[in-house]
């Protein structure tokens, strides 16, 4: 009974008048990067969980179906009603969207041919008005559809994979086995502007922009008149904006509090002097807590113990600074979206490690979070600070994170380690910005590996450190491609850190994309 009425009831929604798309969430690391490219290009969207998606009916024209960290074969993997598969409403799945409705259709799924990263996929139809050529999709899975469900056709593969993309003309559904919204697939926001505008009979408005008086006009409504906030600050560009944004929003109730860990860059202290100083208005706070993490960090080597180590460090020195001070209601961070995502942003979500400001905190936290930047991306974090005010210098930086070499020393964290990576991490930075290539990569970084190798130093056996080098470039941090470095700078880079370094023995280049890649190593 409860089925045959969600069945009438889904028809009867869906005749109301529809403007926006419905995206489910299953869990995926990009869902919400689904809707930052349909509001980039003036669709209106939001995003539902799988057990209301009915109920979201009378306001969509369309729905789209995430991807899933999760199989349909899985116990418990979340699905659907399937009475909306009778709404007459036009779906697109994404990956295990795409699995999921297949299956649920009629089709088949198996658990064959797992693509991870860049593969290259040929379309051979001209329904979506792209080339009948082969260009790159970013692709992230285990299970593959074997057989379609009644109504379909193949309008594109893979090497590996049949069914890549696959529509239902009559029924306006679209299956697609590679993530569109991701940056790195090539015409991926020319087949979601064709699902939202040809399929689901939306026109796009104008495109949203980001408003700088918005997001100061929400943290003045959330910190109110009177209470003071603690800000956590870095250095780096999310943690400097975020400041600089709630510094303008409530001027000095704002105290910035930079605790000097010994794991950060050289220099940072000064930087973060020079920031607080003469850029944003507050009053500064520095802690040398350099040998409470040394001690804390000594012998651990799990990464996430590590990652919440530093976490739960950091937030016992941001109370014991607010017990110092007077009316201290908000602790505030730098957290922004893909930081959110990885530590499990969504109930379907799998965690893939916990940010030392969101996975990381205690539960007992003893202020409230306020964190301006939470449904931001990086490259939207900047067009921020650029439209605030912020100096070029401190925007376009590197980004470098919270935990800092705490988390890019695989292992143990020693001075002996710490001393090593600095240099080499100075190295590598000195020949880049040499090289003028600094702007052209999103990041650029050294990894102590654990790893150890034989070497020839001075005509005597050594066996040391390897030293990895991870370059990439992005835009938003959820996908990335390793930077083609030149070689010749590769190889004074490696001259360099092998020569000038003690203890290491070579160095390795890090050439995977994310993803399957994360950008840190832990």
């Amino acid at each position: 009974m409860i089925k045959f009425f969600s069945f009438f009831q889904a028809l009867f929604l869906f005749s109301i008048h529809a403007s926006d798309i419905a995206i489910v969430d299953f869990g995926s690391q990009t869902t919400h990067l689904i809707s930052r490219r349909l509001r980039d290009m003036g669709i209106e969207s939001h995003i539902v969980p799988p057990e209301h998606i009915l109920e979201t009916l009378p306001s969509v024209s369309g729905v789209i179906l995430s991807g899933s960290p999760a199989s349909v074969h899985d116990e418990g993997a979340p699905k659907v009603d399937p009475s909306l598969f009778h709404a007459g409403i036009p779906i697109l799945g994404i990956c295990y969207g795409w699995q999921l409705m297949a299956h649920a259709l009629g089709g088949s799924v198996e658990r064959s041919h797992s693509e991870y990263g860049i593969e290259e996929i040929a379309i051979d139809d001209r329904l979506l008005g792209l080339p009948k050529a082969k260009f790159p999709v970013v692709v992230s899975h285990g299970d593959s559809i074997t057989s379609l469900p009644p109504g379909f056709t193949v309008i594109g593969s893979t090497e590996r994979v049949n069914a890549a993309a696959a529509v239902n003309r009559d029924k306006k559904w679209m299956g697609l086995q590679f993530h569109p919204e991701m940056e790195h697939t090539v015409f991926g926001s020319e087949i979601l502007r064709f699902f939202a505008t040809d399929f689901c009979q939306l026109s796009p408005t104008v495109k949203n922009s980001i408003d700088l008086d918005s997001v100061i006009q929400k943290i003045q409504n959330a910190v109110g008149e009177q209470d003071e906030v603690i800000c956590a600050v870095s250095g780096g560009v999310d943690s400097t904006v975020a400041a600089f944004l709630i510094a303008q929003a409530i001027g000095k109730r704002m105290h910035a509090v930079y605790v000097d860990t010994d794991l950060m860059r050289p220099g940072t202290r000064e930087k973060v002097s020079d920031i607080f100083t003469h850029h944003v208005n507050a009053d500064l706070i520095i802690v040398d807590a350099n040998e409470r993490f040394m001690q804390a960090l000594e012998g651990v080597r799990d990464p996430e113990s590590k990652r919440k180590l530093i976490g739960k460090l950091y937030v016992d020195i941001f109370q014991e600074v607010a017990a110092t001070l007077k009316g201290i209601q908000f602790l505030a961070q730098g957290t922004i979206y893909s930081d959110v995502i990885e530590s499990k942003g969504s109930s379907h979500a799998s965690k893939i490690k916990s940010h030392h400001n969101v996975g990381g905190l205690p539960e007992n936290l003893s202020f409230r979070l306020l964190e301006p930047l939470r449904e931001f991306y990086k490259d939207e974090v900047r067009k921020l600070g650029f439209l605030a005010g912020l100096p070029l210098e401190y925007v376009q930086v590197h980004p470098f994170p919270g935990p800092g070499y705490g988390i890019r020393i695989r292992g143990e964290v020693t001075q002996k380690r710490l001393m090593q990576i600095r240099g080499a991490d100075a190295i590598i930075m000195e020949e880049v910005q040499k090289a003028r290539l600094y702007d052209q990569v999103f990041q650029c970084f050294a990894v102590m590996t654990g790893a150890y190798s034989t070497a020839v130093k001075g005509d005597g056996r050594a066996f040391e450190e390897v030293v990895a080098i991870r370059a990439y470039e992005s835009l938003d941090v959820m996908t990335a491609n390793w930077a083609k470095l030149p070689y010749s700078l590769l190889e004074k880079i490696s001259r360099r850190i092998v020569g000038e370094v003690p203890g290491i023995s070579r160095v390795v280049y890090d050439i995977t994309d994310k993803p399957p890649a994360t950008m840190e190593w832990e």
